[in-house]
């Protein structure tokens, strides 16, 4: 009996550890990230659902200063200046300008998914695994609100930088959404007009400009 309850209290301290661990790690990240003036990331981008039979993947790029970003994916651009929000598709020849609404939850800036594990989450540390040459932590997040679409995320942090390497996502479907670093720069020298939209230059071009309000 006293061998169960030994047994009990050490399972209870090694969960605790695991999960002030992981709360500690994820503040690193969050604080490295917050301590430059800027970040550009290339990244791979896959779509996973074996029941559906869909695998896609695609690459993307984004450009972040602050709340400021431009986000290169699926043949479009979208950029926000810190007020409005520039979604351009030159195939199509259009830009669609919006305000940013910092209330609706569809409007969360790339910058914040670097930052998003830190509320609404419980946290757990996961395997290590390396990955071309690359010790890579991994943590498990569990929402914490049980109606969420995502119901888990697998965070990969690479133990040496601090970086975030690899985010898995999985929701109530089986979707597997995983987005994978292939690089990551700091501190670039950006220009200073690179958040400026330029409406003349696009309407000279001959795209048609939609405002929504």
């Amino acid at each position: 009996m006293m061998k169960i309850v030994l047994s009990i209290f050490i399972f209870i301290a090694t969960t605790a550890t695991y999960a002030q661990n992981a709360t500690a790690l994820l503040k690193e990240v969050s604080t490295k990230v917050r301590s430059y003036d800027n970040v550009q990331i290339e990244f791979k981008y896959n779509l996973n659902n074996q029941k559906e039979r869909v695998n896609q993947d695609t690459r993307g790029d984004v450009t972040l200063s602050g709340d400021n970003y431009i986000l290169n994916m699926l043949g479009l651009t979208r950029m926000f200046d810190g007020t409005s929000i520039y979604t351009i598709v030159s195939e199509d020849e259009e830009v669609t300008i919006s305000s940013f609404n910092s209330e609706d939850e569809k409007d969360i800036t790339p910058s914040e998914m670097l930052t998003f594990y830190e509320s609404g989450y419980d946290s757990k540390m996961g395997l290590v695994e390396t990955i071309k040459g690359r010790k890579i932590q991994f943590v498990k997040l569990t929402p914490i609100d049980s109606d969420a679409e995502i119901k888990k995320i697998y965070l990969g942090i690479d133990k040496k930088t601090k970086h975030i390497y690899k985010l898995i996502q999985i929701d109530s479907k089986g979707t597997k959404y995983t987005l994978t670093v292939q690089s990551f720069k700091t501190n670039l020298p950006l220009s200073k007009t690179l958040f400026t939209f330029n409406e003349a230059t696009y309407a000279k071009k001959g795209y048609y400009i939609n405002k929504l309000d």
